[in-house]
């Protein structure tokens, strides 16, 4: 009997065109209440800064509220930024989650800014000397988890003894080699740079190093998933994904675009090759169609886990992409 593939939800909060932040949480909480009610697995959100059109800057303060909302769908960072932060208070704040949400709170770990080089020294003048430390910060933020913790100097109320379960996030071979070494689950960012994902799947799995929080290794996958009724809808709906990497890298920050007919006339060649390249991982299409596309995908990377962002510029479009995709994983899951 194979087994099932659970299905979770990356929200980046991203604000539209003409819209605000009050209605991006407004609309983030409705996502969450829908994906609860549809047995999604989890609700994670990123940590981003300096960027006007992104709703998730304070992430702790986020996932608290969308706890708060929800009654069953693990909540988490998808990812906490860990060099931004000190170990010792990202604990307090995950621990205090943890009290009030028992079993529901995630802690996924990344070691990138999440924002621009001068926002990241804004945040934290030493923060290239923290990103350097990862490792041994995550081995920090795991002490101030456990029961053994309680003879130190320095102790993480009400963090101590508390089961949060930590995720080591990446987008290239060094987080594959950190996840290994530590013994944690491994998610990798496939929604925007799926370049090296599966030969760091690969490594990880080879030298994943057994522990007290994992016997043997766990990958989850984000990719971007564009449902709909139709093929021809779902892109045309996934131009609003394709027109957010290009604001990308052209260092243009606008909302998320509303969709339109036609890409050509939007980029030029250079700026599609890097387009798709990071959007390589990006599924669109019906409910028949991405069944067979996921299920391939599935297969063929041995994920244990797929994550999904969906960048659609319609609200109400959005809400029923959420729900036909969880039509496709519990037809992949049959």
């Amino acid at each position: 009997m194979k087994n099932s593939i659970p299905l979770s939800l990356l929200e980046l909060a991203i604000i539209n065109q003409d819209s605000n932040a009050s209605e991006t949480m407004d609309k983030t909480k409705e996502l969450a209440q829908l994906v609860d009610n549809l047995g999604y697995s989890r609700f994670w959100l990123a940590e981003h800064h300096n960027m006007a059109h992104v709703a998730s800057t304070a992430t702790v303060v986020l996932i608290g509220f969308i706890a708060s909302q929800t009654q069953n769908i693990r909540v988490g960072s998808g990812g906490i930024m860990l060099p931004n932060h000190s170990p010792l208070i990202i604990a307090e704040q995950f621990g205090t989650l943890a009290t009030l949400y028992p079993n529901r709170i995630d802690l996924g770990l990344g070691r990138a800014p999440g924002t621009d080089t001068f926002t990241a020294q804004a945040i934290r003048k030493d923060f290239f000397e923290e990103a350097q430390q990862f490792p041994r910060n995550v081995a920090k933020l795991q002490r101030y988890f456990s029961e053994e913790n309680a003879i130190a100097k320095v102790r993480a109320f009400p963090a101590e003894g508390m089961d949060v379960p930590i995720w080591i996030l990446g987008s290239s071979m060094d987080s594959a080699k950190l996840a290994a070494e530590y013994g944690l689950p491994y998610a990798f960012a496939g929604h925007f740079a799926p370049k090296q994902m599966i030969q760091a799947f690969e490594f990880y799995r080879e030298n994943f190093q057994p522990s007290a929080f994992l016997i043997e290794p766990k990958t989850m996958a984000c990719v971007n998933v564009i449902a709909a009724d139709s093929d021809e809808e779902a892109q045309f709906l996934s131009t609003s994904l394709y027109q957010m990497f290009l604001n990308l890298i052209r260092n243009d920050r606008k909302g998320l675009q509303p969709p339109v007919d036609s890409l050509e006339e939007i980029m030029n060649e250079e700026e599609r090759f890097h387009v798709n390249q990071m959007t390589a991982c990006t599924f669109a299409g019906n409910k028949e169609s991405l069944v067979k596309s996921l299920k391939e995908f599935i297969n063929y990377t041995r994920i244990n886990e797929l994550m999904i962002t969906s960048p659609i510029f319609n609200h109400q479009d959005k809400l029923k992409s959420l729900k036909i995709t969880k039509a496709v994983v519990d037809a992949i899951n049959e």
